[in-house]
């Protein structure tokens, strides 16, 4: 199963309809917002991950976001459960490890 779905997001039309899925999700989840609960929250968030996945424009616009608001992008990366951001909390883990281990 998990092959074919990899074959079928290889196909151009079905790579945009996912992007602009996302996009309207983001644009959905204000109006989620007003209700209660946190569907605004999670409905934003998967809008977000599909649309960083399929669009390679997203993409750099979050890496500029994240330079920019170097907290922020962590929080969201942390939301994403992203990979390459435990990779690098761990890294910047040990980094503060070994310079608390300098001063000492």
């Amino acid at each position: 199963m998990r092959d074919r779905w990899r074959a079928i997001e290889t196909v151009p039309a079905v790579r945009t309809g996912l992007f602009v899925l996302g996009l309207l999700l983001m644009l959905i989840s204000p109006a989620l917002g007003v209700l209660p609960g946190p569907g605004g929250i999670i409905v934003f968030g998967a809008g977000l991950g599909l649309t960083l996945k399929y669009s390679s424009w997203a993409k750099r616009q979050y890496a500029i976001f994240k330079r920019k608001h170097p907290n922020k992008g962590r929080w969201a990366d942390w939301g994403l459960r992203r990979p390459s951001a435990k990779r690098r909390e761990e890294q910047r883990k040990l980094r503060e490890a070994e310079a608390g281990a300098l001063d000492d």
